[in-house]
């Protein structure tokens, strides 16, 4: 499982290079603590410490909420075990299901089948040399699915397929926000030990989203964070979109 992580992670820096304009040129190296260093030509190094955002303040499910999750990740596996079938491809996949249009036991397989399809056509043109990523919108999938973010890297040795948000919702983000940068804040100690020149941290979230109706965008926008590193950002997954929350 360990090597697994570390081959996600690989995945996961350079999906944050591929939607970040302003990331340093250079080569991205695997490392332990942190987990990266960004090695440029000028000899600066910047370490970039990855982190998932976990919903401590996640809403308790009822026994109805735990019946659907536990359809929904069946039908996760069902599709990834379809895929596989027909596919020797290594991807990650995350499937956000939607609230108000709820898949229902008798159309599983027109969902499995037709969703199993749009994905194989869409890797048809990827090269297996570089990062590859694509988002799904509910006009391109069947009725149940919001989206759904498919993602290949050449170091992923073994296809990971799961629910969105499969840790829970947060009910408050922002504070799962800070809970997450004070975390890491306690380990930087360790990390300048490499004696880089920077040092990123980057938590990384299947979507933003919360059960209240709110804005979090304009929420996390109007928030002031602080933290040891030089920059902290938010990687939202699902809409390729990378948040700064930290720039000394």
């Amino acid at each position: 499982m360990q090597e697994v992580k570390k081959q996600l992670e690989v995945l996961l820096v350079n999906y944050f290079r591929d939607c970040y304009p302003d990331f340093p040129k250079g080569k991205v190296v695997a490392f332990e603590s942190p987990d990266f260093v960004v090695k440029m030509k000028n000899k600066h190094k910047i370490g970039i410490e990855l982190t998932r955002l976990n919903p401590a303040s996640a809403a308790i499910k009822t026994e109805a909420d735990q019946f659907r999750i536990n359809f929904r990740d069946e039908l996760v596996e069902a599709m990834k075990e379809l895929f596989e079938a027909g596919s020797d491809a290594k991807l990650f996949v995350k499937f956000m299901f939607s609230e108000k249009h709820l898949i229902h036991p008798e159309r599983e397989l027109i969902v499995r089948s037709k969703t199993v399809a749009t994905i194989k056509s869409a890797i048809a043109d990827k090269t297996d040399s570089t990062l590859f990523h694509k988002i799904f919108t509910n006009s391109d999938l069947p009725k149940g699915l919001e989206q759904v973010m498919i993602a290949h890297h050449p170091e992923l040795k073994e296809s990971v397929w799961e629910r969105s948000n499969n840790l829970g919702i947060s009910n408050n983000v922002v504070e799962d926000i800070r809970l997450a940068i004070a975390k890491k804040d306690e380990k930087l100690r360790l990390y300048r030990k490499q004696q880089l020149d920077e040092y990123w941290l980057l938590i990384t979230t299947d979507c933003l989203r919360a059960d209240k109706n709110i804005n979090l965008l304009n929420k996390i926008n109007n928030e002031e964070f602080e933290s040891r590193f030089q920059q902290v950002f938010v990687l939202d997954l699902m809409r390729a979109r990378v948040i700064p929350l930290l720039e000394k």
